[in-house]
């Protein structure tokens, strides 16, 4: 018996990464998975891994910032599986510059992923669920909310999540809703190295310039985050809501 038997997850940016992590890890654990990505053939590998583990997964495109794709693919969802428990809101993207670089394309993009795009698939599946009268749902945040060097864009959007997480936890928690907030810290992901790539580092670079401050003296993986949702969307959590937590390998305000 997983913790999570019967219950039908929607994943957000679940082709690769901590998205794919977390699929998988509620697979394990029973769900039924929506893998959400640009493209259905971005998600396929996360739906052979889940279908590996026993479990159903259908892969769906869409982009998280469009109301209308957002819309059709919840539709979607519903139809197929019958129901929409739980929604990871993890689709996210970097445009990383110091402001007097940053483009207005810059910050809209990573606004409109991060912050739209959550808004809009958790509007999207909390019709469904207080209809059902349970619902769990995590928006994915950062250590970056705290604020980091050439991210204004990012920090504001992780921080926004935060206080999403917060305000939509006094709104839907009548209907047995509970929403919350993860907020990784340095996590080994094709995003990390491609962000190294582009200031001239490798990834072993970047390790060892940000680990020494982490207290575990390691970045974090993907299985890191994916086990801390599996609870927080499991009934083991069930009177934890409106909360952030923090995987960061040590106290979040040390390891930016």
């Amino acid at each position: 018996m997983g913790r999570l038997d019967g219950r039908v997850a929607v994943v957000t940016g679940a082709g690769r990464g901590i998205g794919a992590a977390e699929a998988i890890k509620m697979a394990q654990e029973g769900a039924k998975v929506a893998v959400l990505d640009l493209s259905a053939e971005a998600g396929q590998d996360t739906v052979h891994a889940i279908k590996d583990v026993g479990s159903e997964a259908i892969a769906i495109a869409c982009d998280v910032s469009s109301s209308k794709q957002v819309g059709a693919a919840f539709e979607e969802i519903a139809n197929h599986f019958g129901r929409i428990d739980i929604l990871v809101n993890n689709a996210g993207l970097l445009r990383d510059n110091l402001l007097f670089k940053m483009s207005e394309d810059d910050w809209d993009k990573v606004l409109d992923v991060h912050l739209k795009g959550s808004f809009l698939c958790t509007q999207a599946a909390q019709k469904y669920m207080i209809e059902q009268e349970y619902g769990k749902i995590v928006m994915t945040s950062s250590i970056v909310a705290l604020g980091n060097k050439g991210q204004v864009n990012y920090s504001a959007a992780k921080a926004g999540l935060q206080a999403m997480a917060r305000t939509l936890s006094l709104e839907l928690g009548r209907f047995n809703i509970t929403v919350n907030a993860i907020a990784p810290g340095w996590i080994e992901t094709e995003m990390t190295k491609e962000a190294a790539e582009r200031v001239g580092m490798t990834m072993d670079d970047m390790k060892e310039r940000f680990a020494k401050n982490i207290p575990l003296r390691r970045f974090g993986r993907p299985e890191d985050i994916a086990n801390v949702v599996a609870f927080i969307v499991s009934d083991e959590a069930s009177y934890i809501s409106g909360e952030t937590i923090y995987v960061s390998g040590g106290p979040a305000s040390s390891v930016i």
